[in-house]
């Protein structure tokens, strides 16, 4: 397998995490997407979408995060990143889907430069854009968790797709500087996740890619 993705792609992130969950190995491919190389030769031609990640396996192209880890879950289904049941599946999804489809597409980097590009909105209010949606999101996937069952990650006795989204986007909260106070259970669930290697293996800054 052969994955195209950035160091600091959350999107990229999520799949890395599933890769190593899985004990899959796979060739590192850069696309350094801030200096717009996704949307240049030879990237263009094999990405429709011109974003990361994207997974090349048997032959075949796979794009959107979501859509590869849910593949490598039915292809290589152990350790299982959804629940075996219907009702915990759809409980690990919306999880998941609260991440990637409430907050990530209104801070994707795109986003963000199109704000200050076109729009032009100071680095500032940019920042208070990001800090805005981010916080709103992860306080909603905090309600989200409060009536589940006791866990140590975000649902279930070992990590599963909700992790793999949740992870990185702490990650970056961290690093626009978010406020993470009044988040328990999803803060204890982003600890339990970096005790692992996998996590600490698929990390930003274990990336062959990663800058300062």
């Amino acid at each position: 397998m052969k994955l195209h993705n950035y160091f600091r792609s959350s999107a990229s992130f999520r799949v890395r995490i599933a890769l190593e969950l899985k004990a899959l190995p796979y060739e590192y491919i850069a696309v350094h997407i801030a200096r717009g190389d996704h949307k240049k030769e030879p990237y263009a031609a094999l990405s429709a979408d011109r974003q990361v990640p994207l997974l090349e396996v048997d032959g075949e192209r796979l794009s959107q995060s979501m859509a590869i880890i849910e593949y490598l879950d039915e292809t290589h289904p152990v350790p299982a990143l959804l629940p075996a049941d219907a009702l915990g599946r759809a409980r690990v999804r919306a999880l998941a889907q609260s991440i990637s489809c409430e907050i990530h597409p209104l801070n994707n980097l795109r986003v963000l430069k199109y704000l200050v590009r076109e729009l032009r909105v100071e680095e500032d209010a940019k920042n208070i854009w990001y800090r805005h949606w981010c916080r709103e999101g992860l306080q909603a996937f905090e309600r989200q968790l409060g009536p589940l069952p006791a866990s140590r990650y975000c649902y279930g006795a070992t990590p599963t797709l909700a992790d793999c989204c949740l992870v990185p986007q702490i990650f970056n909260a961290q690093r626009f500087n978010v406020n993470l106070d009044g988040l328990p259970r999803t803060m204890a669930a982003f600890q339990a996740c970096m005790a692992l290697p996998a996590f600490q293996k698929a990390q930003p800054s274990a990336c062959p890619d990663s800058e300062a």
